[in-house]
């Protein structure tokens, strides 16, 4: 479904990511972790435009997307959540739902408003709530209420555990897991987070100063000595180049 190839992205003169090649196959949750720094959320803007790659390419569901305005790339079945929820705080829980669903056919609006509040129960008792009002965990089921509305066939999520509490942590990842096998969501997952991102990912990733590093299945990358000293047991170590 995704694929980048060989790509390189520059902020002016600091070279953001180096050579980075990464795919997402359909029904996958594919996961990316690493620092701060790392050039995580940079990958996932790359994907539409913000900021433009500099070489390389990025093809999605057959199409070469690496130099599509942004504006078209939001209309090519691709939703982003990004880090830090960015509800709209004035507007209501509904209104946001709606604002997500701007891309897709009206005509399904009202079926995947439906299937939103079976997913987040709480979204239905606060739909004329403004959104700014609820908690930190109730604004990420939101956000991902709102990217799921525009009926992704590819979902990427930036940092979703980022600043929850435990309990809301772990609801979000029994959702991600949720959406992905009872619902056949595909998924691409960008997480600080490793111990949870990989226990539900298919595959990962591992992103060091704008380098992959290290690559493989979930469960062999969270057996691995090194990402466990580095991500998983409090440790600052580097993953291995």
């Amino acid at each position: 479904m995704l694929r980048l190839a060989g790509v390189h992205v520059h902020y002016g003169p600091i070279h953001a990511l180096r050579g980075i090649d990464l795919s997402v196959r359909v029904g996958e949750v594919v996961t990316l972790i690493g620092a701060n720094g790392a050039g995580k959320s940079t990958l996932l803007m790359s994907l539409f435009g913000q900021p433009r790659i500099s070489s390389g390419s990025i093809v999605f569901d057959g199409e070469d997307i690496s130099r599509l305005p942004t504006h078209l790339i939001a209309r090519r079945d691709i939703s982003l959540v990004p880090e830090g929820r960015r509800v709209f705080p004035r507007m209501t829980v509904l209104e946001n739902l709606l604002m997500g669903a701007a891309t897709a056919d009206a005509d399904h609006r009202e079926t995947e408003l439906a299937r939103m509040y079976a997913l987040f129960p709480v979204l239905r008792e606060r739909l004329q709530q403004r959104a700014g009002t609820l908690s930190g965990g109730e604004q990420q089921m939101l956000a991902i209420a709102r990217g799921l509305m525009a009926r992704p066939k590819l979902l990427l999520l930036d940092e979703p555990s980022l600043g929850l509490a435990p309990l809301y942590i772990k609801k979000i990842f029994h959702t991600l897991r949720e959406l992905n096998e009872e619902h056949g969501v595909t998924i691409l997952l960008v997480e600080q987070n490793a111990h949870h991102a990989l226990r539900v990912a298919h595959r990962g990733y591992v992103l060091q100063h704008g380098r992959i590093v290290m690559s493989g299945s979930g469960r062999d990358l969270l057996a691995s000595a090194e990402v466990r000293a580095a991500y998983l047991e409090g440790g600052q170590r580097s993953a291995p180049c």
